[in-house]
């Protein structure tokens, strides 16, 4: 097993998971730079808008699964601040990140759906990046698999296979799942964005979509799922749907309370940014691309008033 703990200065610990998680960020940052030039946008720009972004996407990460765990926080609501036990949502991030990042647009100037095109592959790397935090951790996995299907069906190489050894038991890689998964995504978005009929925001919902998709089907043999009682109905649909994976040796979905939260909320995300990329592309009003330039109409007010008169 991997030290979790990447240096150590008395009483000061540097995890590797923290590490992971910023490398991730940076180089998701330099990916937005480095589109955001072809827009004539300063890397200043997304350098605040990742010094927002971070502890946004943070802090809604802990609300958001302490919400749905809120009977393990409420006699002791101190734990909530504890964020070092334990316990963020990937959801919960996405939401607090684009919050900020919409307040954080508007007061500068820009399109929000324009901005978070560029910044599309950027998030997709962090996340490709940042499951290896769990991967170190070993945390986030799947339930339990012999050696034999991390050695000879995925044929994963020994230091995964011994790291997924928790306890005597061998469990699935999610973490690994979701990274390739990932990776695949970003060349998706890579080619998409030079494509001639892309239109604004459609890079934003394309990863919504993919992630979505990814997260749907790995969700299913997480062991850390937040999870409710639902209507039989709607659990049955979401196993239905999942169902094709066993093909693939990954055995039965993990049940738990019968819906998954995030498997709930990929659906419901894939849906509506579906309906968005038709309604927009359907609106009269909705003409610009991707590859349109950001109009001067557009940035002039992320100006100060000063330098506008």
């Amino acid at each position: 097993m991997f030290n979790p703990v990447a240096l150590a200065i008395g009483p000061l610990q540097i995890h590797w998971y923290g590490i992971i998680i910023g490398g991730g960020a940076l180089l998701g940052l330099i990916l937005a730079i480095s589109e955001g030039k072809r827009f004539g946008i300063s890397s200043d720009f997304f350098f605040d808008l990742l010094l927002i972004g971070l502890p946004s996407a943070l802090v809604g990460a802990r609300i958001y699964y302490v919400a749905f765990e809120w009977e393990q926080y409420r006699h002791n609501p101190i734990e909530i601040f504890k964020i070092w036990h334990g316990g963020i949502a990937i959801y919960g991030a996405l939401i607090g990140a684009i919050v900020a990042a919409v307040m954080y647009t508007r007061r500068k100037g820009y399109p929000f759906l324009r901005i978070a095109d560029i910044c599309a592959p950027g998030l997709i790397v962090g996340q490709m990046i940042g499951r290896w935090g769990n991967f170190m951790n070993q945390e986030a996995h799947g339930g339990p698999v012999s050696e034999t299907f991390l050695r000879q069906t995925l044929h994963l190489p020994i230091f995964i296979v011994n790291q997924m050894k928790i306890q005597g038991v061998y469990y699935h890689p999610t973490f690994l799942y979701e990274s390739l998964w990932s990776l695949l995504g970003l060349g998706v978005l890579l080619i998409l964005r030079r494509r001639p009929f892309l239109r604004a925001g459609e890079l934003f919902m394309s990863y919504f979509i993919w992630y979505s998709l990814g997260r749907f089907y790995v969700e299913g043999v997480r062991t850390d799922s937040l999870v409710f009682s639902g209507p039989d109905w709607l659990a049955a649909f979401l196993k239905t749907v999942w169902s094709p994976m066993s093909s693939f040796g990954w055995g039965a979905m993990e049940v738990g309370k019968n819906i998954r939260i995030s498997q709930l909320l990929a659906v419901c995300i894939i849906l509506a940014a579906i309906v968005i990329i038709v309604v927009r592309r359907r609106s009269a009003n909705q003409a610009a691309y991707y590859k349109d330039p950001i109009s001067k109409n557009e940035r002039i007010n992320a100006l100060p008033q000063e330098a506008q008169g």
